[in-house]
């Protein structure tokens, strides 16, 4: 049968509603698709990858078709060469892995042709500019001096413009400047990356490449490099030599490098829904289902950047504008250069459910911007953030976050699991103080968040807010094991300007500051949550203003370590009734350096008690309550932990 032929019957087959074509690493791009196989002829079969599939689906409809349309990916990795692109046109797709196989989309390409050089390193010629390489599915370490922990700055950092970095000993070379060594230094709650462009031995000074942020600063900071010659030094690092184009790798012991899957990522993006909802064009009813996303970069100009916060500006493996109704589920993303996925401006009531998100350079799930728009098109709200497993994350950008909200309204964050990053698991707002703020009535929920921090940088929560979020709730979430550098590893942490929510029935527990603090805000309502064994304060409030922070009321809070109140505890703008207090070490409880006699006198617990809450295993971290325990009988509501985290069975 003619081409033409083929053409006719694949136009009448997919015109159907709910037509599907099929792609696969066989297919060719003058088969139908309608096959999820080559035919025994090899007349026809399935299309080679998702643009093959997109553009037959714009040719059936620039000729009237409509209707829905299924592709089903084949097993087998799909390399693209330039991200997967779709607009407006586009809507009405659902792209998924055909039953039982797993199929791959890299931005990433193999690196062949390796030879046996000196040592234990061998080499290939490898074209272009990378700056990751992953071996076997493992992140190779880029050389890196030191091997393990860091250099510290000699004193502050640096407020110069350029930044001027104060080094100690012989911690950096002089003949490093100007050859793309990269100094990763990490500032309080955000890191810098920069090139060393000159080195001034006698004064132990090497002037960066770009400017310091001046909220970030730190005494005797930490840092390394990377991209050094000289420090490819041990087994599992590689460097490349953009000038030879020659790529040198350590393998791992038993590693055979002939062998091997060894890819070097192309993009820094994979996908991309491009709509337009100034215009009205809007990218509709779009499913990702079952896809695995690998392999993508991240880039830096000449300067490099100092991070403000949260790792923003990272690249996302998979990036939306003007999408609605859209969704990404039962996906992984894994060894990417920054951010998995986001949904970004314009776009609402969109779904990403379900995945699977490691191994990334900066964080998981970005939703909304920092910008507020004002033409109502361009607002992002109503997303739904569920059953993910998001863990590793930070390996380039460690200031990055599990989840963030920018910006953003009406989103329910739900069932996640995340864990092990080196800053805040879950962080909504994006105006600092009582200025405007688009994030409201965003509910968080039943997430199960830990290991956050792991003494990498400071001032981060398990649960961060930022602006007055009027109707955003915080409730039944399990939260433990945040652990900050130096200060600020707090379990729920309203920052600046945090007003108007409510956060109940709350378990947190061995965090290093505090279980609980707010920095400022108006009028929070802290109430039914248990905080346990935090270590250098339980409950923590920062400034004094005149009106209401905050009521703390109804909680538990059981501690063998630290103080009850940690910071600034004076004026009278909060309210604190009806709590249980409970030091395992014995001794007179203290409020804020006063006896509970005195503390009442302020106004303060009035009804609460000092008392042995009655957990049935607080020492196993099991906090639910026994039948005799004195926190029922004072009206707190047993916390039941058993939904939180994924679901079994999270998307339909």
């Amino acid at each position: 049968m003619s081409h033409a032929g083929f053409l006719t019957l694949f136009l009448a087959a997919a015109s159907l509603p709910g037509a599907t074509l099929y792609v696969s690493a066989e297919g060719r791009p003058d088969w139908s698709g309608r096959l999820p196989a080559p035919n025994a002829q090899r007349t026809d079969g399935p299309l080679p990858g998702l643009a093959a599939a997109r553009d037959a689906i714009r040719n059936l409809r620039e000729k009237g078709e409509r209707g829905s349309v299924t592709v089903q990916v084949r097993g087998g990795t799909y390399f693209l060469s330039e991200p997967f692109v779709l607009g407006a046109q586009d809507s009405d797709v659902t792209y998924a892995a055909y039953p039982g196989e797993r199929p791959v989309i890299s931005g990433g390409r193999r690196i062949e042709g390796w030879t046996k050089g000196e040592r234990s390193l061998w080499s290939a010629a490898a074209d272009g500019d990378f700056r990751q390489l992953f071996v076997n599915g493992r992140r190779a370490q880029r050389a890196r001096t030191p091997n393990f922990g860091f250099f510290r700055i000699d004193g502050p950092s640096s407020q110069d413009k350029p930044f001027k970095l104060k080094y100690r000993g012989n911690d950096i070379r002089p003949d490093w400047a100007g050859q793309g060594v990269e100094v990763v230094a990490l500032l309080a709650w955000a890191e810098l990356r920069m090139p060393v462009v000159s080195v001034d031995e006698s004064a132990r000074v090497a002037t960066l490449a770009g400017d310091p942020r001046p909220s970030n600063r730190e005494t005797d900071a930490r840092y390394f490099l990377e991209n050094a010659s000289g420090s490819l030094d041990q087994a599992g690092e590689w460097l490349l030599n953009r000038g030879s184009g020659t790529l040198s790798y350590w393998p791992l012991a038993a590693e055979n490098v002939a062998a091997a899957e060894i890819i070097a990522p192309v993009l820094s993006q994979l996908v991309r829904l491009e709509g337009v909802p100034a215009e009205g064009k809007i990218v509709r009813r779009v499913v990702f289902r079952g896809l695995d996303f690998r392999h993508t970069d991240w880039t830096m100009g000449p300067r490099g950047f100092a991070d403000s916060q949260a790792a923003i500006s990272a690249a996302s493996a998979f990036e939306a504008i003007g999408a609605e109704d859209c969704a990404v589920e039962k996906c992984v993303f894994t060894q990417h250069g920054g951010y998995a996925v986001w949904f970004g401006r314009g776009c609402k009531r969109n779904r990403i459910a379900g995945n699977e998100i490691f191994d990334m350079g900066a964080g998981g799930i970005k939703v909304g911007e920092t910008a507020q728009r004002q033409d109502p098109a361009e607002q992002n709200f109503e997303n739904e953030i569920t059953d993910n497993h998001i863990h590793k994350l930070g390996e380039v950008y460690p200031s990055a976050v599990g989840v963030w909200v920018g910006q953003s309204g009406r989103n329910r964050i739900a069932h996640n699991h995340i864990h092990d990053l080196y800053y805040t698991a879950i962080s909504v707002g994006w105006t600092w103080g009582y200025g405007p703020n688009q994030s409201k009535e965003n509910i968080i929920e039943y997430n199960h968040l830990h290991h956050i921090g792991k003494e990498m940088l400071s001032d981060m929560g398990g649960i961060y807010t930022l602006g007055m979020q009027p109707g955003t709730v915080i409730r039944h979430n399990l939260i433990h094991d945040i652990y900050s550098f130096t200060y600020g590893g707090w379990g729920i942490y309203p920052d600046e300007g945090s007003s108007g929510m409510l956060i109940e029935n709350n378990v947190v527990y061995r965090c290093k500051s505090a279980g609980f603090h707010q920095h400022y805000g108006r009028e929070n309502v802290v109430r039914n949550n248990i905080f346990a064994f935090n270590r250098d304060s339980q409950i923590m409030r920062t400034r004094a203003e005149a009106h209401l922070s905050f009521t703390f009321e109804r909680n538990i809070v059981y501690f063998d370590e630290g103080v009850l109140l940690g910071s600034n505890w004076t004026g009278d703008q909060f309210r604190l009734n009806r709590n249980i207090y409970f030091d395992t070490r014995g001794g007179e409880m203290r409020f804020a350096g006063m006896s509970l006699k005195e503390w009442r006198q302020q106004g303060q617990d009035l009804e609460s008690v000092v008392a042995d809450p009655g957990f049935v295993d607080a020492g196993s971290y099991r906090f639910d309550l026994r039948p005799d325990s004195i926190a029922r009988k004072m009206g707190f509501q047993p916390i039941d932990l058993r939904a939180v985290g994924p679901r079994s069975a999270p998307v339909p």
